[in-house]
């Protein structure tokens, strides 16, 4: 099966807002079997969307449309849905007691008639129940190609692909099974990684194909298996995926998507009932917040100091003003001295500090454009590493990042 998925929107064209609707609608539909084919962002324009409908019109088993649901004048994906399948809005009550229900209790307020326009929705159309908001979502078939209109609002366009959609998929299509499996490495190149899987990757089934997701100072390798064996498929990916650990073992973090450097960090820190704190300077608090971006953070991670001017490295960390005359801001015996006073000050087991020249301009230290220093505090020592991450600005704070966090969990690792 094929799918495409449809974004409506002047504000997605001109940058104002960033579609993420897209991707978690092609996830969702991945897991149940249904490859999207296209993705498309169009405009708030009625003949626009009449083409979009028309051109994909039996490409495609399904779209999916999200946006132009609400009930202002500019949203016009309703009445254009009507034109294309010829056939007008009727009020549906359930869907108008739960607009009605919805607004006196949210906004303590009698709901308007805009409010209650919302009920309305084309003839043809079989509803989808929204939850959590006032648009429903409608799902209208013509020739052999299902057209199901979401609304645009993340968390509404959710609950109707969770609760609605992928149900409603599931029970009238029969589908091939979309078997995936991700390894997350850290550390190397796409080139080099590619270089050490090279020939696992030539004598892989046929059925199995490989994807590289580079992103700065990280690798996933994606396994893709589409048949309707599931079983064979399962085992086979697992087996390819077990190979790869004799081959890339010492890069590998995770075996999954979410897998990330910072959950399995979390996670080894959790079981090891350690601590960890940080010093950050070029990264200005990336660190902590990658950190506490993870559930459950506050049981191992103590804090970090941004000590981003040299004035703050010195009150705030207490680092020797003598020390950083003598070696610049940005260097190895700053960086050391930051992750020590940083373990020391917040009572931690590890610590992680992070200086350097993140660009564009040099700033006050005499250290090139993309010279980071990562010092790690241990509790039996502490040490340094030297990165030259070029440019621009986000590729060196981003890596930076990344290679603190890889650090740290090499050396808990190993201990």
């Amino acid at each position: 099966m094929k799918a495409a998925v449809v974004t409506v929107g002047d504000e997605i064209l001109i940058g104002q807002i960033t579609d993420t609707n897209s991707g978690f609608i092609a996830k969702a539909l991945d897991k149940i079997g249904i490859g999207v084919f296209e993705m498309l962002s169009i405009s708030d324009d009625r003949q626009h969307i009449i083409d979009t409908l028309a051109f994909l019109q039996n490409r495609v088993d399904v779209v999916i449309i999200t946006g132009g649901l609400g009930p202002t004048k500019d949203d016009i994906t309703k009445k254009t849905l009507c034109e294309y399948f010829d056939d007008h809005l009727v009020v549906n009550e359930r869907v108008l007691a739960h607009v009605i229900a919805l607004i006196e209790k949210a906004m303590q307020r009698p709901a308007s008639q805009m409010n209650k326009d919302q009920a309305l929705v084309p003839s043809k159309s079989i509803v989808l129940h929204n939850e959590v908001g006032t648009a429903p979502g409608m799902w209208m078939k013509r020739g052999n190609t299902v057209y199901i209109s979401l609304p645009g609002v993340p968390y509404e366009m959710k609950y109707i692909i969770d609760n609605e959609v992928v149900p409603k998929l599931v029970a009238e299509f029969e589908r091939p099974y979309i078997i995936h499996k991700t390894i997350m490495t850290y550390g190397q190149g796409e080139s080099l990684v590619a270089e050490r899987i090279e020939d696992w990757e030539n004598d892989l089934p046929e059925f199995i194909k490989l994807a590289y997701l580079p992103a700065p100072g990280k690798v996933r390798l994606r396994l893709s298996a589409r048949g309707t064996d599931e079983a064979l498929m399962r085992t086979s990916v697992a087996i390819e995926a077990a190979k790869l650990k004799d081959l890339i073992g010492d890069i590998i973090v995770g075996y999954d998507e979410d897998e990330t450097i910072e959950v399995v960090l979390g996670r080894l820190l959790a079981q090891k009932k350690l601590t960890l704190a940080a010093a950050e300077s070029c990264t200005g608090g990336k660190i902590a917040q990658t950190l506490t971006s993870i559930r459950g953070a506050s049981a191992y991670f103590k804090g970090s100091a941004v000590t981003y001017a040299t004035q703050a490295k010195t009150d705030v960390l207490g680092v020797s003003k003598d020390l950083i005359e003598a070696n610049s801001v940005v260097s190895a015996a700053v960086a050391e001295a930051m992750a020590a006073n940083a373990k020391k000050i917040f009572h931690a087991d590890y610590a992680i500090s992070t200086t350097g020249n993140a660009g564009p301009d040099k700033g006050e230290a005499d250290a090139q454009v993309g010279t980071v220093y990562i010092g790690i505090a241990t509790p039996t020592g502490v040490y340094s590493k030297k990165l030259e991450l070029g440019q621009p600005r986000e590729k060196v704070i981003d890596r930076a990042t990344g290679k603190a966090l890889e650090m740290i969990y090499q050396e808990i690792l190993k201990n």
